[in-house]
């Protein structure tokens, strides 16, 4: 046999291999495909890494209106810390250069909003100001009333923000970031911390030089998370399932979002994967297994779902969820995370040309509006509605004040006239008769289009005073 035949037979003579070495090959080496076709193998059950994001325009509009309070709030505080709370339009722009806006820009920002910025020239200096409408001014002082009387509030989602923590522990910059999202006041350090030692308490670490908010004491009664509240309440309620509804969430998919039969399946067994309440403390586990990563996902929504349930008007930037990351075991890749579970969360982009992905919990929405509003939450919503007011009803509602009053001022001007006696030298009244009559013709021609719209009684009151005065005069 030649030698080219004879290599070309051992080539093709089959192989004796056991079927460990196979099952060896098959999973490290990929070939799955090539012994299961694709249109052969089973579709995958779970659900899937990569989610498009479906636009929910009730959200959309909704950040559409904040970022235009985001810009009226940048001002506020500019005009608040000016002596008599007032700024002269001249130190204007080279004020708001420090908020970012350019050159003549903030002269243009504040006429769009008549209702929050009042723009009026000085009685004495004759110089253009602004300063803040009334209805803003009340609009803040509601607010700051219904920041203070929620402090008790803000002192238990403080101590269930680190509970969730796995040390107890969070920096104190994080939590200043995210202060108004959590319903903390500004001066949050003084009013919240130091004044309740018995449950937080203020450090310096040694190795980042960084100060830090550690619990004191951990208490189980507040360890429950909202949405186990929530089952509870449908399961009294509704009458659902115990096993269906014992680990699930609340899952409402916005509209044209794509629900195919295997996401179905995928999502409703994904409801029933058990996890670890964000409260309890995982480190005792293995977290290795695959059941055990499986539970720490679900576990990150939960921790994601309590974060949202702990703010003011249940949403929260993912930017600044990013910085409670390390400390509560949350994923890195956290946009491709939320974008997963879409049923539960909705991450908008409006506001901030998209450099900020603001995540909403969406069963806590109808509508764009929240379900279970709180104080702060309609404060905030006013300053809304004074920003979506139109100007031009503003300036409406300042012509017909102005027309009003002026008119009236004419209108008693001319009837004080007509009482005054010393008065009719300037509408012709001579000593002789004939000089008085032409002086009458004058006033009543004067007078008439004033006095059209009265009763016929206050015309002939007024011809008899006319009259005797008259008299007087030509007696004299």
């Amino acid at each position: 046999m030649p030698v080219f035949l004879s290599f070309t037979a051992k080539l093709l003579k089959p192989k004796t291999t056991s079927t460990t070495t196979l099952n060896t090959v098959i999973s490290f080496t990929g070939y799955h495909n090539l012994i299961f076709p694709k249109h052969m193998s089973q579709k995958c059950t779970s659900i899937p890494k990569k989610q498009e994001r479906v636009r929910d325009h009730a959200y959309d509009d909704y950040m559409e209106i904040e970022k235009k309070t985001r810009k009226v709030l940048k001002f506020q505080p500019l005009i608040l810390s000016q002596y008599n709370e007032t700024l002269p339009i001249s130190r204007l722009d080279m004020l708001s250069r420090r908020i970012g806006f350019k050159n003549h820009e903030a002269g243009k920002f504040l006429l769009k909003f008549p209702h929050v910025f009042e723009i009026y020239e000085h009685p004495v200096k004759r110089i253009l100001y602004c300063r803040l409408t009334r209805k803003a001014i009340l609009q803040i002082e509601q607010e700051k009333q219904a920041l203070d009387a929620q402090i008790p509030d803000a002192v238990t989602r403080l101590r269930k923000l680190l509970m969730m923590s796995n040390t107890g522990r969070l920096r104190l910059e994080h939590i200043r970031i995210a202060r108004s999202e959590f319903g903390l006041p500004e001066d949050f350090e003084c009013s919240v911390i130091l004044k309740n030692p018995q449950y937080f308490r203020l450090f310096d670490a040694d190795d980042t030089r960084n100060k830090y908010i550690e619990l004191v004491e951990r208490d189980n009664s507040l360890a429950v998370c909202a949405i186990e509240k929530v089952r509870e309440r449908d399961y009294r309620e509704k009458g659902i399932d115990e096993e269906d509804i014992r680990f699930s969430f609340i899952v409402n998919f916005p509209p044209g979002f794509k629900i195919g039969k295997y996401y179905r399946i995928a999502v409703w067994k994904w409801q029933r994967v058990p996890y670890w309440s964000p409260y309890e403390d995982v480190s005792g586990y293995d977290l290795r297994s695959l059941e055990a990563q499986k539970r720490m996902e679900k576990r990150a929504v939960a921790t994601i779902h309590e974060m949202l349930s702990l703010t003011v008007e249940k949403k929260l930037t993912l930017e600044r969820i990013a910085h409670f990351r390390l400390a509560m075991n949350l994923p890195k890749k956290l946009k491709e995370f939320v974008l997963q579970h879409q049923g539960i969360f909705y991450m908008s982009t409006r506001g901030n040309h998209g450099k900020l992905h603001t995540l909403f919990l969406r069963e806590a929405y109808r509508k764009g509006e929240l379900i279970e509003p709180n104080d702060l939450y309609l404060a905030r919503r006013k300053l809304a509605e004074l920003v979506l007011l139109s100007p031009r009803k503003m300036m409406m509602d300042r012509a017909l004040v102005s027309f009003g009053q002026d008119r009236e001022d004419d209108r008693m001007q001319r009837v004080r006239r007509v009482y005054e006696g010393n008065d009719f030298d300037k509408y012709g009244v001579e000593e002789n008769a004939g000089g008085v009559g032409n002086g009458e013709d004058d006033l009543n021609s004067d007078l008439g289009s004033d006095f059209e719209s009265d009763s016929s009684d206050d015309d002939d009151d007024c011809d008899e005073i006319i009259g005797a005065e008259q008299g007087a005069c030509v007696s004299k």
